[in-house]
């Protein structure tokens, strides 16, 4: 029996650990742990790769979120030591507005840069840094839900607009022609 009773409590802290075992618990996810970002682009720029990664998945007006970007050289994969300038511009046709974020130092070799947006839309973040040469990396940022009809569907709505107003100006001039006929041969058979 004693034996039995050493079994169990053995045992008994080996399961009672197992959720972190698989995983961190949900209960202490917060604001900056380990969420997906909402768009991650990896390029390269001169002697630089550079990778940026926006925060949350989702970014949501008047909510905070942040921009990661990393900047290593091709040759010998150092971290860019020096500053990195972060601006927004509204991504439309009419306007070019530009607006500064921050200019941030690297921290672990990573350059984070918050951000608050009071209003919907489609943003680019200009990220500006120099060594020897000026660097200028201009990425798209989406705030809040997407229009349900975008540039793409627009085009696609054009196009059956304009397929449908051909075919039935085909169609009519076919009946006019065919009435034309029909009338002339009308004419020509009568006495």
């Amino acid at each position: 029996m004693k034996l039995l009773t050493l079994v169990f409590f053995c045992l008994l802290p080996v399961s009672s650990m197992a959720h972190h075992v698989l995983g961190r618990p949900s209960y202490s996810l917060g604001e900056d742990s380990n969420t997906p970002p909402s768009m991650q682009v990896e390029t390269q720029i001169g002697e630089y790769y550079v990778t940026y990664m926006a925060f949350p998945a989702f970014p949501k007006p008047n909510e905070p979120g942040r921009l990661n970007l990393y900047a290593k050289r091709i040759d010998n994969g150092k971290s860019f030591p020096g500053q990195v300038t972060f601006k927004v511009l509204d991504d439309n046709w009419f306007s070019s507005k530009e607006e500064l974020l921050g200019t941030q130092a690297p921290d672990d070799s990573v350059f984070r840069q918050g951000f608050v947006f009071s209003k919907e839309g489609d943003y680019i973040i200009r990220a500006e840094f120099q060594d020897k040469e000026p660097y200028i990396i201009d990425f798209p940022l989406r705030i809040g839900e997407p229009s349900a009809i975008g540039p793409l569907g627009l085009t696609v709505g054009l196009i059956v607009v304009i397929l449908i107003s051909v075919n039935l100006t085909q169609r009519r001039r076919m009946q006019r022609l065919q009435a034309g006929r029909h009338h002339a041969e009308n004419q020509h058979n009568s006495p």
